[in-house]
């Protein structure tokens, strides 16, 4: 609630804004409630779309390196690790979500790109890691 005073014309007002929504305000004017309708456009807010085209990733680039036996998970971009899904000997399947990465105040499922058994974790919660570190290592099947 916002006041303000006004005097016109020597005459003193309090005012206090109530409440706005959209171009009608409700205000009170010395002990006296009014609607008012404003003469402003109204701002609508619009969560943006993010539209990205498929990332086409060539032999041993991004996420796992070209191998047939064994692969690392690798961090795409610098950040923190919020929560780590997988231990040593799990079994996990593409597309599984192998951790949790909080990277530029957004979290980022780390999944995991081909069938294997987890044979190392790299990290731990709350470690902040480098675009490119070595996260998970896994035995491909």
């Amino acid at each position: 609630m916002k006041k303000f005073n006004f005097t016109i014309k020597g005459n003193k007002y309090h005012t206090w804004i109530k409440e706005i929504d959209g171009n009608i305000a409700k205000i009170e004017v010395n002990g006296t409630q009014y609607k008012v309708e404003m003469e402003q456009e109204v701002k609508k807010t619009k969560t943006p779309t993010l539209v990205r085209k498929p990332v086409i990733r060539k032999p041993g680039e991004g996420g796992i390196p070209a191998g047939p036996s064994v692969g690392a998970v690798k961090a795409p971009l610098p950040g923190n690790i919020f929560k780590v899904l997988v231990k040593e000997g799990d079994e996990v399947k593409a597309g599984d979500t192998l951790l949790v990465m909080e990277a530029m105040k957004m979290e980022n499922d780390i999944k995991a790109e081909k069938s294997g058994t987890v044979s190392a974790v790299k990290v731990t919660e709350g470690e902040a890691v480098l675009q490119g570190a070595v996260l998970v290592e896994f035995k491909m099947s």
